[in-house]
């Protein structure tokens, strides 16, 4: 007898529990995704309508950061920046690979934080995306170098080509492509060239090959030999030069290991000196604002100022 009414008992509690859930309202949010489910087409395209609206109304409720990296920026800084005129947004790609026994491996994406900002700044109307750290390479490389990361060739374009979809997507009017590795030049022009047929006019895609202008005649190696630095490229054998360490310096000695080196005395690559940091980082510092010039003025005839 006692078991039997154990069993009712049990039952009625159960049965209590799951019509109290089946009253309690969903969860916020639950109910309007549920509702939203029931909606056609054309009512979801209507509520997202005025969810956007109303954001695009919200005011913003603090000073906004004097930033040109999206990532800094909250998205009602973005939003403003844009309504004040920053429609161009710049797209880098760097890498991440063997660069000698003393550089980082995040080489290229250090020359891009001063070159990026430069650029952005000089332009006056540009805000620069995240950068991409990877480029195209074999990725299933056997003897991969330690520390190398890529991508294949149609998955460094495709990132390439959902980051300049999202920024147009927001109202970006201008989309500048810059690579600053090797790897990036055939993907991101590829990808300009496809988005630039695609979008039909709703937006501009530019790739930019001046910026990546290390050893194209009037680049960097030539600037640094203008500037009476007497560096035999290569001299050393190894995937450094006089340029890139002195660029990095710009952005922090200890990227290419200066105490270290000191210590081990290293302080030299391809022949010429880094013993003078001073020197070499105010050197750094003329090749950023070298190569942030030749990409600004080859980006205002791009999209026509």
């Amino acid at each position: 007898m006692k078991i039997r009414r154990l069993v009712v008992v049990t039952g009625l509690l159960v049965s209590s529990a799951i019509l109290a859930a089946a009253q309690t309202p969903p969860p916020a949010g639950q109910g309007q995704r549920a509702r939203r489910g029931q909606m056609t087409p054309e009512q979801r395209e209507a509520v997202a309508r005025q969810a956007y609206e109303e954001e695009a109304a919200k005011p913003r409720p603090i000073a906004a950061l004097d930033s040109v990296w999206i990532e800094e920026l909250t998205y009602l800084e973005v939003r403003d920046a844009m309504k004040a005129g920053k429609t161009t947004a710049l797209v880098f790609a760097g890498s991440t690979e063997q660069n000698g026994p003393y550089l980082a491996g995040a080489k290229h994406q250090y020359a891009i934080r001063l070159a990026a900002e430069a650029i952005a700044r000089k332009l006056g109307d540009a805000l620069v995306a995240p950068v991409i750290p990877l480029e195209a390479g074999n990725p299933d490389n056997r003897y991969l170098e330690w520390g190398s990361l890529y991508l294949t060739a149609d998955t460094f374009r495709a990132v390439v080509r959902d980051v300049a979809t999202s920024l147009k997507s927001q109202g970006f009017r201008h989309i500048v492509l810059m690579g600053d590795s090797g790897g990036n030049t055939a993907g991101m022009r590829a990808v300009a060239e496809e988005l630039g047929a695609a979008w039909g006019g709703a937006a501009t895609i530019h790739h930019i090959p001046e910026y990546y202008n290390w050893t194209s005649r009037g680049g960097v190696r030539q600037f640094v030999l203008d500037n009476g630095i007497p560096e035999k490229i290569n001299s050393d054998g190894i995937h450094d030069e006089y340029g890139l360490t002195a660029v990095m310096m710009a952005y922090d000695p200890a990227t290419v290991r200066y105490d270290e080196r000191r210590a081990a005395g290293k302080l030299t690559i391809n022949g010429v000196s880094i013993a003078d940091q001073g020197a070499v980082v105010a050197m750094g510092r003329k090749i950023v604002e070298f190569r942030a010039s030749v990409a600004v003025e080859a980006i205002r005839k791009a999209r026509g100022r």
